[in-house]
């Protein structure tokens, strides 16, 4: 094999992120000199749809003139719900835990498929969804909503129409984060978790949605950066880095033929351990094809350098390399041509875009999913008068998973309500609140005929509870509204009234009041168990 080959070889198994709306020297030089093959796109890169769509459009035009035999993979997570990166110009589609609480399996379909739209028409041809990492632990600090709920046979259900909806819209999926990533109480872009169960409990819980979509035409899986004793020996060695995991286990236990991600090389849980660059040659070695390094140049270049040492050492195998950039191209010559792709400057009138219709599918799902979790002596709908004052109180909205987006941390809830119900009053606290704006709410609140709490992930001895406590023994019309998680209520066994919205999307929270004030009927059902413990 010639060196250059290699290196084109190698440049194929990369995904590779970098800053800016615009294509940049550095990307170029990527794609061109090092023959890159897939780019990954997070809301740095993302601006108007005709911004997006000349994005991805020269960077698939760089690639054709430096001679690539397929066009480049363009990935994106677009999850829905918390985890998004589209934004002006593109519908707001419920998150998977939302979909999970309507009950109905379609719903995930028509939000793939319609979701797939309008990546495909921005020139995004491969989503890293969907989610299906089965949520049975209540404290997990990094799956939560993203998942469809704690129900192996539902988040197979449900994953497999996710799945299905963007395939047919000519978009390729991603399973992730095998072998599972819901019972975990560590975030992997900070450390490494650890999964100890046996082999028994993982095949009827974790490996059961993958097993189910594998089945069914899965086109990529992504891995987990978690360690599972019972599958790999060797301690602390991660699923991304684990033969036994990636080959034993996924390719060789349950057939899967296609290409396995990475997830991030960046996060914590490779790079503050065996590193980057090095454990982008594990994972080669492990049985893995896309290696992503999502953020930093140097390593980038690190990464490729050091795997190409390996080759040439013979550390890995040529048979290795061969066989993941094979399994790429496949994949490549499956859903992607040269043929397919204008390089027409401007993005054309597009239905695939936001639309009415996708609107509409979009809240008809909001309003199957939010959920009424608890509604004692029928205080929903609200029975007010329009001179009737209206309290609403929430803490700011710090985001609190890594892989969220800082752009849509904002809290719509307050101007939500007032558009309702004018005579509203909108008090935004400390997050966590202080003592003085906790002991002065609960003096204030008295004056008003009900008071709207908006919690954001509860956790224990949180001053959100508190703060909840604490309006309640001054007041008897209370709400609460859980703007992301839905285990909120376990620290709060005192409140009379509360919604589950499982995201504090525009969407979501306009739906939710609506239902606050009797405009609308949410039929939403828990697809998670709430644990039963208070506060502390």
């Amino acid at each position: 094999m010639q060196i250059t080959d290699v290196k084109k070889q190698i440049g194929q198994l990369m995904v590779c992120g970098f800053k800016g709306k615009t294509i940049t020297p550095e990307i170029k030089k990527l794609i061109r000199e090092h023959h890159v093959g897939g780019i990954i796109l997070f809301a740095r890169n993302i601006g108007t749809p005709q911004e997006v769509y000349q994005l991805t459009t020269d960077l698939q035009r760089e690639a054709k003139v430096a001679g690539h035999e397929q066009p480049l993979l363009i990935c994106i997570d677009q999850e829905n719900g918390v985890v998004r990166r589209l934004g002006e110009g593109t519908t707001i589609f419920p998150g998977s835990m939302l979909i999970g609480a309507t009950g109905r399996y379609e719903n995930a379909y028509i939000a793939g498929l319609a979701t797939g739209r309008e990546l495909k028409a921005l020139g995004i041809n491969w989503n890293l969804a969907p989610v299906l990492d089965v949520n049975n632990n209540p404290d997990n600090p990094v799956i939560g909503v993203r998942s469809f709920g704690e129900d192996p046979d539902k988040v197979s259900k449900f994953g497999l129409e996710s799945m299905k909806g963007m395939q047919a819209a000519g978009v390729i999926t991603t399973l992730k984060h095998f072998p599972g990533h819901g019972d975990t109480s560590v975030d992997s872009h900070l450390d490494l978790p650890v999964i100890s169960h046996d082999m028994n409990r993982l095949k009827n819980i974790e490996l059961k949605p993958f097993i189910k979509c594998i089945n069914e035409g899965a086109d990529t899986i992504m891995s987990a950066h978690v360690y599972f004793p019972a599958i790999e020996g060797e301690a602390n060695v991660p699923a991304t880095l684990s033969n036994k995991v990636i080959t034993g286990l996924l390719r060789e236990q349950l057939g899967y033929k296609g290409v396995v991600t990475t997830d991030c090389m960046e996060m914590n849980a490779i790079s503050e351990t065996i590193g980057t660059a090095g454990g982008g040659v594990a994972a080669l070695k492990a049985g893995v094809d896309l290696i992503m390094v999502s953020h930093l140049q140097s390593r980038q270049y690190e990464t490729m350098d050091q795997i190409e040492r390996a080759v040439i050492s013979g550390e890995i195998k040529e048979n290795t390399l061969n066989e993941a950039f094979n399994r790429v191209m496949q994949l490549k010559k499956k859903y992607l041509s040269w043929e397919d792709i204008s390089f027409e400057s401007h993005l054309s009138k597009s239905t695939n875009l936001k639309s009415k219709h996708h609107e509409a599918e979009a809240t008809e799902i909001y309003k199957q999913g939010i959920t009424v979790v608890k509604n004692e002596h029928k205080l929903l709908p609200l029975n007010i008068q329009p001179e009737d004052k209206v309290l609403v109180l929430y803490p700011e909205n710090k985001y609190a998973m890594q892989v969220e987006d800082s752009r849509y941390a904002t809290f719509s809830l307050g101007e939500s309500i007032k558009r309702y119900h004018s005579s509203t009053d909108i008090l935004q606290l400390s997050n966590p609140p202080t003592k003085e704006e906790i002991d002065q709410v609960g003096v204030a609140c008295k004056g008003y005929k009900a008071v709207i709490i908006g919690t954001l992930s509860v956790q224990p001895g949180d001053a959100q509870a508190e703060l909840v406590h604490t309006v309640t023994q001054h007041h008897k019309t209370v709400i609460v509204v859980a703007t992301r998680s839905p285990y909120d209520l376990a620290y709060l066994p005192d409140v009379q009234a509360y919604i589950a919205t499982y995201e504090f999307t525009k969407p979501a929270l306009e739906v939710a009041t609506q239902a606050i004030f009797g405009i609308t009927h949410v039929k939403g059902h828990l697809p998670v168990t709430l644990p039963r413990r208070e506060e502390g």
